[in-house]
């Protein structure tokens, strides 16, 4: 190899490496497929190794890009501590960041990022805000939070919430990481629930979650264009309350599919077999925030907390 690696190459690599798809790294980075291709081409020939083979799921790694990839996160983490580095040497970041939070702070790594957003800028005032999905959206349009967290459905209908799509073009939604949703039911009910459409199911008695929360909003999603009425039975604030009222019987709701498995798992619940949600976990942030020192910082925690590969 005659010349350096550009880092450009390296988290290009690293970012195909944890997606396992072109298109959902170019996505993740902000550029076009080709460019990634490109870039996966480049480093793959500077290297004179091949890093990837395809499969019927997307990329795989070859044994030698597994080799490699370790090294690679370790480069592009090397260059994240430099400008941690830098940062503090050239006087710290001031000033107070407000933080819309949403859902457990486990599942958005909240203290995780909290601790490397003290480390990168020491003076900087978090400000953190607790609320539902909707409503940190709501807030960050109404400019009372300067960053948050944010569950949707991979294609959002941002008029169930009432939203403007012209208001959401002001704001970067960056991707930390994808999941889906399932339909959980009482223990017992798996012969009412398996095999059914989202029609049949809605037949069901439901706990349903406010309009501005995460499961109303999928829910709309999924049932796309179709005015499908839902057996509305009761109506919960809270995933814990959600969570008992279905291992009571009550009815069906919707769960991370996580927490899902750990409930059917740990207390019996079954597990709609025929239907499920995809939906990804977002840091929104207003574009005119961008070159913005406290946001730089930010992002600079949040890149920290994210980039390891068993994070994708």
């Amino acid at each position: 190899m005659e010349r350096p690696v550009d880092p450009r190459l390296l988290q290009a690599f690293v970012t195909v490496a944890r997606e396992g798809n072109v298109s959902r790294a170019a996505e993740r980075l902000h550029l076009t497929q080709p460019a990634i291709s490109q870039k996966i081409k480049e480093l793959s020939e500077l290297v004179q190794l091949e890093l990837f083979q395809r499969s019927p799921r997307g990329l795989v790694l070859t044994a030698e890009g597994s080799a490699l990839l370790e090294s690679a996160e370790k480069a592009l983490n090397g260059l994240l501590d430099f400008t941690y580095t830098a940062a503090r040497l050239k006087g710290g970041i001031h000033g107070k960041l407000r933080i819309g939070t949403i859902l457990d702070p486990e599942f958005t790594r909240l203290g995780a990022f909290l601790n490397e957003l003290v480390k990168v800028a020491p003076s900087l005032e978090p400000a953190l805000e607790h609320g539902m999905s909707g409503e940190v959206l709501t807030k960050l349009v109404e400019d009372k939070l300067d960053v948050g967290f944010y569950v949707g459905a991979v294609q959002e209908n941002w008029s169930v919430m009432g939203l403007d799509p012209a208001h959401m073009a002001r704001f970067e939604m960056r991707t930390l990481t994808r999941f889906s949703y399932k339909v959980i039911a009482p223990p017992g009910w798996g012969n009412r629930v398996n095999g059914k459409n989202w029609a049949d199911l809605m037949k069901l008695p439901w706990v349903v979650t406010p309009p501005v929360s995460v499961h109303h909003r999928l829910i709309q999603a999924a049932l796309g264009n179709k005015p499908i009425p839902q057996n509305m039975v009761a109506m919960v604030d809270q995933e814990s309350s959600m969570l008992a009222l279905v291992r009571s019987g009550v009815g069906l709701s919707l769960a991370r599919d996580s927490i899902a498995i750990h409930e059917s798992q740990t207390n019996g619940v079954a597990i709609a077999n025929s239907v499920s949600i995809n939906a990804n976990l977002y840091f929104v942030y207003p574009k005119a925030m961008m070159n913005n020192p406290v946001l730089e910082a930010a992002l600079l925690a949040l890149d920290r907390v994210w980039s390891k590969t068993d994070n994708a």
